[in-house]
């Protein structure tokens, strides 16, 4: 690659695309472009630094990057002369793609409506609860977060959505895995609780042994609706399938996102019980999306069910995530002093840091060393770990080895902590 190319590329990007992350990103030293990617690698665009992918885009590359059997589905459909297809008109491959989501989740969920991004995805089942219910108010979490859209917008953290206020009204927000709150702040006006089932940006915290059972009971008894978003922690990143499945309910709607895409073409889900197809049967233009579901998106995202699905891959994920855990609990031991507590379940992992400046010093530590993760920017005392569901043992030891290394940079340099935290 001809030198200077990379500074052409930040320069570009900075003066016509975000000035704000390019001088962000400087200022804290990460100048990842990526370039070449494959499997669970990326590399940056000069060709010189290797990093493994525990990032993921938030679960986008649960396959890794250019899965061969997906990236084969795309090329097929193209083949065919599949393209994005219609969304006014009944379509093959959207109805191949619902019966195969409806096949995989509880016999209760029977509906789909696609979409492009998880906001959009969000946007959709608020307004299917508002419809349905007739009631206008939404609990969420505090510090959750649902997209950057209009409704979405309204269910998350007060910093992504105080410059654009007013915002819809009717949202309120409780804590998260806090019962009493829930039960204070819903009544018979509530159409709707939305919950990430483990919230990705607030630092993955577990929920309470029956604490979606208590939920569950609450939103039928005030007749108001449950949905889950899965988009982080769907499609077999926690062991099962779908997250929810770990905590015995079946939600009335929950979205889906992210790894549906396999890396390739964009598309999300939002899936729900037969009796709120109620709403949309009498008003069946009401929503609509006109890449939603493309068509060719819908061939990817049946292969990476197929995949998904597959009780042999979805043994990988728990057999990987156990031997992880072990290295984990290695490096807590080594590191207690920074490392704090380790929050998994299957390959949905958040590193609690003892100080909020730790979840980015050890983003930084971390890519040094060469592993792309990121910090939860709703508590930065967590460092997301997000590794692709089909790393083996060759990557395991990658980890251990740069992970120690990582952890051992950030406690000899704890005097960027402080810098950190004003910097952000």
């Amino acid at each position: 690659m001809v030198e200077g190319y990379k500074n052409k590329i930040i320069k570009l990007y900075r003066d016509h695309v975000s000035s704000g992350k390019v001088e962000f990103y400087t200022a804290i030293g990460f100048d990842l472009i990526i370039g070449r990617r494959h499997g669970p690698w990326i590399y940056d665009l000069d060709g010189r630094k290797k990093l493994l992918n525990c990032h993921c885009n938030g679960g986008v590359y649960n396959l890794g990057h250019l899965h061969p059997e997906i990236k084969k589905a795309l090329l097929d459909a193209l083949e065919e002369g599949i393209d994005i297809g219609n969304h006014h008109l009944i379509s093959e491959n959207r109805a191949l793609l619902a019966e195969k989501l409806v096949e995989l989740t509880p016999k209760e969920i029977t509906r789909v409506t696609y979409g492009v991004g998880g906001g959009e995805a969000v946007d959709y089942a608020i307004k299917l609860a508002r419809g349905y219910t007739g009631r206008y108010k939404i609990i969420y979490a505090k510090g959750g977060y649902h997209g950057h859209t209009g409704l979405a917008l309204a269910a998350g953290d007060d910093q992504y959505k105080r410059p654009f206020e007013p915002l819809a009204p009717g949202f309120i927000s409780v804590p998260f895995g806090d019962l009493d709150s829930l039960s204070n702040a819903i009544d018979n006006d509530t159409a709707a609780v939305i919950f990430e089932t483990i919230p990705a940006t607030l630092g993955m915290p577990m929920p309470p042994k029956n604490f979606y059972k208590g939920v569950r009971d609450l939103c039928d008894d005030k007749g108001s609706l449950l949905i889950l978003d899965e988009i982080q922690t769907g499609l077999g990143r926690t062991g099962k399938l779908w997250c929810f499945e770990h905590y015995g309910i079946v939600p009335d709607i929950f979205v889906v996102g992210k790894g549906l895409s396999g890396g390739l073409y964009p598309i999300t889900a939002t899936l729900y019980k037969e009796e709120l197809d109620q709403f949309m049967r009498r008003h069946p233009f009401i929503h609509v999306s006109t890449f939603g579901g493309a068509e060719i998106g819908c061939r990817v995202a049946l292969k990476v069910l197929e995949i998904s699905s597959d009780p042999s891959f979805l043994n990988h994920v728990n057999q990987i995530s156990y031997r992880l855990r072990r290295i984990l609990d290695e490096v807590m031991t080594n590191y207690n002093d920074i490392l704090t507590e380790i929050r998994q379940i299957g390959l949905f992992i958040g590193l609690k840091m003892m100080d909020e400046g730790y979840g980015p010093l050890l983003a930084i530590s971390s890519y040094n060393h060469g592993i792309l993760a990121v910090y939860a920017n709703n508590d930065r005392s967590v460092l997301q770990f997000l590794p692709p569901l089909i790393i083996g043992d060759e990557e395991l030891i990658y980890i251990r080895e740069r992970l120690m290394a990582a952890y051992n940079w950030a406690k000899e340099h704890k005097e960027y902590l402080e810098l950190i935290k004003m910097m952000l």
